[in-house]
Parts: C-alpha cells; structure tokens; sequence
C-alpha cells in the first residue's frame, strides 16, 4: 500500500464510510445516499482495497453491520476530511457575499438574555448590510460542532474549548451565584452560607452541564439534586417558589426578578470563562471581526458594572 494508492479515495467513499456505520446497513445507507445496496457495497470495498483492511464486520442477514477497528479509526479521520471540506464550502459562500451577507452565530440561554441584544443592536449600527442568524443550542458541544462543519461562523462558549480547529477570544469572567427564593430565610443573607451548607440544600440542577458540580465533587458532601432543567425560565420559577436553590452564573439570573435573590460565593467556587469561539482555518470577514470587537468591548462593560 502505497501513497499514490490513497490518491484513488474520493469523498463519496467516505460517505458510504459513515453511512454505513451509522445505519448498520448497507440497504439503509443506500436508500439513505440515493445508490443501489450494490453501489454502496462496491464503494466499500473499494475502499477497503485502497487502504488495505477490512472495515465492516458483514455478519449476513437481517443482523447489524459494524465496525471494524480500522473502520472506526478511518471514520475519525473522514468526520474531519468532511467537516473541512464543509468549511471550505462555507468560506467560498462568505467570500462570495462580502459585506452584505449572514453572519451566523451560535449561542445559549444566559448570553442570549443578558450579552445578546445589545450586541446585535450596535453591531447593525455598525453593519446595517449584514444579516444575523442566531442558533441557540443548550450544550456548548452542540455549538462548536456546527462550528466545525462550517454551519457557524462565530459561536460563544465557555473555557476550556475542547481540542478542535478552534481559537477565540476571552470575553469575561461570570462569577457563580447561589439563586434563592425571596421568601427563603437565607435570602437574608449578603453571601452564600458555606459549600457543605450549600450541598445540604434542596438544589435545582443542569441536564446539559457538569459544573459547577464538577468542581465541587470531593470538595463537599454529595449534592441533593432534586431536579434539573435547561431552561433558564424553568429554573427561576421553581427557585422563586422556594421549591430549591442553585448554584448558577451570574449572567443566569434576571435582576430584574425580585422573587429570586442572589446570594455570591466570592472566590470560592471557580468563575466560568466566557469566550466567543471562530475555525481557525476558515475565512474571517471583516464583518465577523468587528462582531468579536464589539463582543468584547460590551463584556467589558457588564463585567465592570
């Protein structure tokens, strides 16, 4: 198996590649991608010629197709070949636009209530030819994935990014808060009481994120998770109904809601970093950098009020 053999693999054999992994089928992968089951077999098997192994397990009849290991390590690779090639494709419709396109930006709750608005009010000022179209996702990963696939041009999120085609630039730091009802008798309080108090409340948790319990696994007793929610009006009403507390960023709360009181922790529990997040290996527009600068000038505003 030489180099020049690797030359003959063209990019439907990596789409028969993933849709066959995923489907199980080579019948579904075919109806899936428009061929015939037979077209799809000898893509395959093309492609197992080209880099020499086998990478279906073909069990016969009605059972599951699966992977073999060099399937799955060449299917690693071809995700990445796709998503680039998405990407270029991307870049080529960004260039072709110029500063009158779609800026495409990726966001979840608690940026698109408090950053959001005025961010894209002063960037239309700025950009008046240039559209934005926000997607909002509950998970980061969600983001950054559509990020990579050239769906997304910008895309806030939190550090640490995960390893990707990834750079960005550091918007603020957004301190964690203890969220209590109003009526609570810890809403008497100016600060959260301490971590091992805190774990013996009736907490409100996140389905979508590890943190901050992260963080505070082996640090304090097992928290008492008595629900979770993604959706920050969900939380704040359960919150506000003193049916439990939470521990959240600072940008989740509403300060204009006085059922709920927000009690900081200070330093003791890690503040999230947020970030707004590009492809490093794909076209930036003018138009995409402005919209960091101006990200970045109003983060520094909420974080110095």
């Amino acid at each position: 198996m030489s180099a020049n053999d690797w030359l003959g693999v063209e990019m439907r054999h990596f789409a028969a590649l993933e849709a066959v992994a995923r489907t199980g089928s080579f019948g579904r992968a075919a109806r899936e991608l428009g061929y015939t089951q037979s077209a799809v077999s000898q893509q395959i098997a093309q492609l197992e010629r080209i880099v020499g192994q086998r990478l279906f397990h073909r069990p016969g009849g009605p059972r599951r197709v699966e992977s073999t290991e060099a399937g799955l390590l060449l299917l690693r690779h071809a995700d990445a070949i796709v998503a680039q090639l998405d990407a270029a494709r991307a870049d080529m419709a960004a260039l072709s636009e110029g500063e009158a396109g779609t800026l495409r930006v990726g966001i979840y709750q608690s940026v698109g209530a408090r950053l959001l608005p005025a961010l894209v009010r002063r960037f239309r000022a700025q950009w008046p030819r240039v559209g934005i179209r926000v997607r909002e996702e509950s998970a980061a990963q969600d983001l950054l994935r559509l990020l990579e696939h050239g769906e997304l041009d910008l895309t806030f999120a939190e550090l640490p990014v995960r390893e990707g085609p990834f750079e960005w630039a550091e918007l603020l730091q957004d301190p964690y808060v203890l969220l209590v009802s109003a009526r609570s008798e810890l809403a008497s309080l100016e600060a959260a009481p301490s971590l091992r108090e805190v774990a013996k409340l009736p907490l409100i948790g996140r389905r979508s994120t590890d943190e901050p319990e992260r963080f505070l696994a082996g640090r304090v007793p097992e928290l008492n998770v008595v629900f979770r929610t993604d959706d920050n009006g969900t939380l704040g009403a359960l919150v506000a109904e003193d049916l439990g507390a939470a521990i959240e960023p600072h940008l989740v709360a509403d300060p204009r809601d006085r059922a709920v009181k927000m009690l900081p922790f200070g330093s003791r529990i890690p503040p999230r970093t947020l970030v707004l997040v590009w492809h490093r290996d794909r076209y930036r527009s003018q138009a995409a950098h402005a919209f960091v600068e101006l990200a970045h000038e109003l983060a520094g505003s909420i974080s110095g009020g």
